[in-house]
């Protein structure tokens, strides 16, 4: 654990100690699960919406998922072919996009 979630365990157990946390709703039940993203990501995904910017793999998601709706409607054959290798083609693309910006969040 790191020195904060120590810290946040130790309020907790005092408090639970002087029964401070019996009779609250949800008691017994676990917490939900939330993906919070790491403060360096976070930042620049803010910074980017506030400039109305969209960043690369978020662009490439939508085109993903644009070429998959239109794959579904596509029959058995060359045409089908080539509409998946595009997906794929778009699929690396984003890999990319998402491998370098947490190359450059590291740095």
């Amino acid at each position: 654990m790191r020195w904060l979630e120590r810290i946040a365990e130790r309020m907790m157990l005092k408090a639970r100690a002087e029964g401070k946390l019996s009779g609250l709703e949800g008691e017994g039940k676990p917490l939900p699960q939330r993906h919070e993203p790491e403060t360096g990501e976070a930042i620049g995904f803010r910074i980017m919406a506030e400039a109305g910017v969209l960043p690369e793999e978020i662009v490439l998601k939508k085109r993903i998922d644009g070429e998959r709706t239109a794959l579904a409607g596509i029959p058995e054959g060359a045409e089908r072919d080539a509409a998946l290798a595009r997906i794929a083609d778009l699929e690396m693309r984003r890999a990319i996009a998402i491998e370098a910006r947490r190359r450059f969040m590291k740095s």
